[in-house]
């Protein structure tokens, strides 16, 4: 089976709900997505660094528990595993706050096999941050030698707006890596104070990456290829949070390349009809982990989804 692999951060989420806490599950933007896959049975490898904490022993057994091999991960002797406090509003929706102990030396892990059109998912500040960059991008130019297929959600927040214009030559870098694109109407109001779709796609994304999917919630999924344009209605759920909920459907899209059989060279040339049904995946993998407190899917999900 093709491999899925995921490089990013984790953290533990602790969820509050009307100020109390009412959870703490592991979570981190690619990681959520990749736990959902591991579970599904795929083969899915991570690429991380935590703490030598309760915390980071938490997330590495979580990973091992949900089928993720970790043996990428960093554990670092010094510092903190990260820990961010999510609550929630009456929306559901998540209001961050986040906790970080990192030690000088990072991200100090060997990569793992990669063959042809094995999926690379990689996005957030993680893969921006000046930090850790030259690390990530050794990793982007690997994958890229051995014909990769890269997905990217650049996931930016409000809380690194302030560093976008001195993070563009990272962002296009990573753009001209991807051969999807998928980004939510806050990314882009927050990287281009933009919120048109065409206009983004022709004027930010186009030129590096031929396919975009740009999500805005509940409301509707843009699709913009060279060749097509397409709007897709959301079906309406009563959502628990939508914590994750962006991160499972870039895992559902992701599933959907795998269970179709799409290659790097084929995504060229994909037609309406084979992206409506990946498309279709995203949104039942984001719809079930709405339902629920935690970052990845459902038990039940799994069981009429595996591969």
């Amino acid at each position: 089976m093709r491999k899925v692999i995921g490089i990013g951060e984790t953290i533990l989420d602790i969820i509050f709900k009307n100020e109390e806490p009412i959870a703490a599950v592991p979570g981190g933007s690619v990681f959520n997505g990749i736990i959902s896959l591991g579970k599904l049975g795929m083969n899915v490898t991570f690429i991380s660094e935590t703490g030598n904490d309760h915390v980071g022993r938490k997330i590495i057994s979580y990973m091992n528990e949900n089928h993720v091999k970790s043996e990428h991960v960093n554990i670092f002797p010094d510092g903190k595993s990260p820990v961010s406090l999510a609550f929630l509003d009456k929306q559901n929706n998540a209001d961050y706050a986040f906790y970080k102990d990192y030690p000088n030396n990072r991200l100090d892990v060997s990569f793992p096999d990669i063959q042809k059109d094995d999926i690379v998912m990689f996005g957030s500040y993680f893969a921006l941050n000046p930090v850790i960059r030259d690390k990530v991008l050794e990793f982007l130019e690997y994958a890229k030698e051995r014909k990769a297929l890269f997905y990217y959600d650049p996931n930016f927040r409000s809380t690194h707006a302030n560093e976008a214009l001195k993070l563009t030559s990272s962002l296009i870098e990573n753009l001209e890596f991807a051969d999807i694109v998928r980004g939510s109407e806050d990314d882009f109001q927050y990287m281009y104070h933009k919120d048109d779709p065409d206009k983004i796609f022709k004027d930010d994304i186009q030129f590096y990456c031929p396919n975009f999917i740009y999500t805005t919630g509940p409301d509707k999924i843009s699709l913009r290829t060279n060749t097509i344009r397409k709007e897709y209605d959301v079906p309406q759920i009563e959502s628990v949070s939508t914590i994750a909920a962006g991160d499972n459907f870039n895992a559902g899209v992701v599933y959907g390349l795998v269970k179709y059989g799409i290659t790097k060279e084929s995504l060229k040339t994909m037609d309406q009809a084979l992206w409506d049904k990946v498309i279709q995946c995203g949104m039942e993998f984001s719809a079930d982990v709405c339902q629920s407190i935690n970052n990845s899917v459902s038990n039940d999900f799994v069981t009429g989804h595996r591969l």
